[in-house]
């Protein structure tokens, strides 16, 4: 018989730390709020010491702007690294990516990101920077290259690249509204997958040659 340990939910792993931190942080934030959320109540939820959550972050500021870096930036990565894999026209490859955003809009915790960012930036300046900066400031100017290379090859009209790509990704911030705020309060639930095929049916046939 060898020996083995057995992992039980009170013994687990230093470097799986974080990220149950950073896990019991945002469903906190999500219900209660980030002002109203103390580090005792995330040391709470993760399961640990309230001296264990600050091993690992100074501060609720730190722990926000750490699910920016680790979820929003993410996202942002994994559509860089679509579009660099990418060859041929560009029309497939923007309904990829909307298609891309709208599951992780359905099946992560990302819409919830988003509207803690929406509703805290004008109390935490710093943190609304950080997400315009490593988010909005890297996927718009991703987003503006692929409508001018559809301009530039023919497959796209004239449009106004960074008008376009804030008319390609409105309606993404238009499904986290809905899922985050509406649904909660008895609307219907949204088909993010499916609005956004439709979306992106209407948007690229808006600017096709």
């Amino acid at each position: 018989m060898t020996n083995q340990s057995v992992t039980t939910g009170k013994t687990r792993r230093p470097e799986a730390r974080p990220t149950e931190i950073l896990g019991a942080a945002l469903e906190l934030f999500a219900e209660k709020g980030f002002s109203a959320t103390r580090m005792d109540d995330v040391a709470a939820r993760a399961g640990l010491s309230k001296a264990g959550v600050y091993l690992y972050f100074r501060d609720k500021t730190a722990l926000l702007k750490a699910l920016v870096e680790e979820m929003a930036g993410a996202n942002v990565a994994v559509a860089r690294g679509i579009v660099e894999a990418h060859q041929g026209p560009v029309s497939p490859l923007i309904a990829t990516i909307l298609g891309f955003l709208a599951g992780q809009l359905r099946h992560t915790r990302f819409a919830e990101l988003v509207k803690i960012i929406i509703s805290e930036s004008r109390a935490h300046p710093d943190v609304g920077r950080l997400y315009l900066d490593s988010v909005i400031g890297q996927g718009l100017p991703l987003f503006e290259g692929l409508i001018r290379r559809g301009i530039a090859s023919g497959e796209f009209r004239a449009v106004d690249a960074p008008f376009a790509a804030r008319a390609m990704m409105g309606p993404m911030l238009l499904a986290v509204i809905w899922k985050t705020v509406f649904e909660p309060i008895g609307a219907e639930p949204l088909d993010i997958e499916g609005f956004a095929a439709q979306h992106a049916d209407i948007f690229l046939k808006g600017i096709q040659s």
